[in-house]
């Protein structure tokens, strides 16, 4: 057995979460079986759709129950094994929670690669937001040369790969983000024709303005005002891509929001697609992602950013943080040093 740190879920959110809500304690890990490893996680990563999982409501993945761990994926070093296939001092990525040490299948983690990229980038835009920022650009989307692109929360984890992505596919590319600073290195590093401060008053009149010949996709990651500002201008057989709804995560602006049947006019009218959807439906696309883009990151072709807490006692406040949109690219927590 093995002592470990780890955050657990103390109580249900009602409505915004709290530091309140999580718990740092102590707790005894069981030792590896047949198949699993014993990790040392290094890098946690945080992102938003952790806060679903905090509700009592049934969703596309199981709800953290109390007391338990902090869902969340990880980067570590293998200390132990009892997997063929891993060897103490591997460095691999997997569900970990928000743990100092986790035990995982040889079936739920894969070697991350120190020498293409920082071993960070793997919870990053070389991890599961930069499969679901290609997924939802290819293959959702199917997003073609000459169109128009609207990519709300632009500069995060998922929406600044899609935007670069997009700008390489010779789209028109237009961004919304949080705060000048935001918007200026949208434009300025992720090659984003323009970028929009969401909490501007005149949000729809400039994003109209910006994109005379209508927006043929949308990837949606925020909800609220941004969607209610791009819908008017979706053009006819236009396609929207649902990754998430951060705006609405924690109960605010429901009351304000755009009614059903207004918004499902529009999509009916101009026949538009809109698809959610869920990147572990997609784990058969990794390959190919990892394939066009790793070497994209290694030659600095692609441009990221990290946002670091240090320590694990900092995760549940990094967390509220991310939430409120007070991250700059992807959040992460710095846990322990490679041995």
């Amino acid at each position: 057995m093995t002592d470990h740190t780890r955050i657990a879920l103390a109580s249900r959110p009602q409505g915004a979460p709290t530091l309140e809500n999580f718990r740092l304690e102590t707790a005894a890990l069981r030792d590896p079986g047949p198949g699993e490893v014993l990790v040392r996680v290094l890098w946690l990563s945080l992102d938003p759709y952790m806060r679903g999982r905090m509700d009592d409501v049934k969703s596309y993945a199981g709800k953290v129950e109390l007391g338990d761990t902090m869902e969340g994926g990880g980067v570590g070093e293998v200390v132990a094994s009892n997997s063929k296939h891993y060897a103490p001092g591997d460095i691999v990525v997997g569900r970990t929670g928000w743990a100092s040490h986790a035990v995982l299948s040889e079936t739920e983690m894969r070697k991350v690669d120190p020498e293409l990229a920082p071993i960070s980038t793997a919870l990053g835009v070389l991890g599961m937001p930069g499969h679901t920022a290609w997924v939802g650009l290819n293959d959702i989307l199917a997003a073609q040369e000459g169109e128009t692109i609207v990519v709300s929360a632009a500069t995060g984890a998922v929406g600044s790969l899609v935007g670069q992505l997009a700008k390489r596919k010779n789209m028109k590319v237009i961004g919304v983000a949080g705060g000048a600073e935001k918007c200026a290195y949208a434009v300025e590093h992720l090659g984003y024709e323009a970028c929009i401060d969401h909490r501007s008053p005149d949000l729809a009149a400039e994003l109209k303005a910006l994109t005379p010949g209508g927006v043929d996709c949308y990837y949606e990651n925020v909800g609220g005002a941004t969607l209610e500002a791009v819908l008017p201008l979706m053009n006819d057989f236009s396609r929207i891509a649902i990754c998430g709804m951060i705006a609405w995560y924690s109960g605010k602006g429901l009351e304000d929001a755009m009614r059903l049947p207004k918004m499902w006019r529009s999509i009916l009218v101009k026949r538009m697609r809109v698809q959610g959807f869920i990147i572990f439906d997609h784990n058969d696309r990794f390959a190919p992602f990892a394939r066009e883009v790793g070497p994209l990151v290694k030659s600095g072709e692609i441009h990221y950013r990290e946002s670091v807490a240090d320590g694990l006692e900092n995760a549940p406040a990094a967390f509220l943080e991310l939430l409120g949109g007070g991250n700059f690219g992807k959040q992460l927590v710095k846990v322990a040093d490679k041995s």
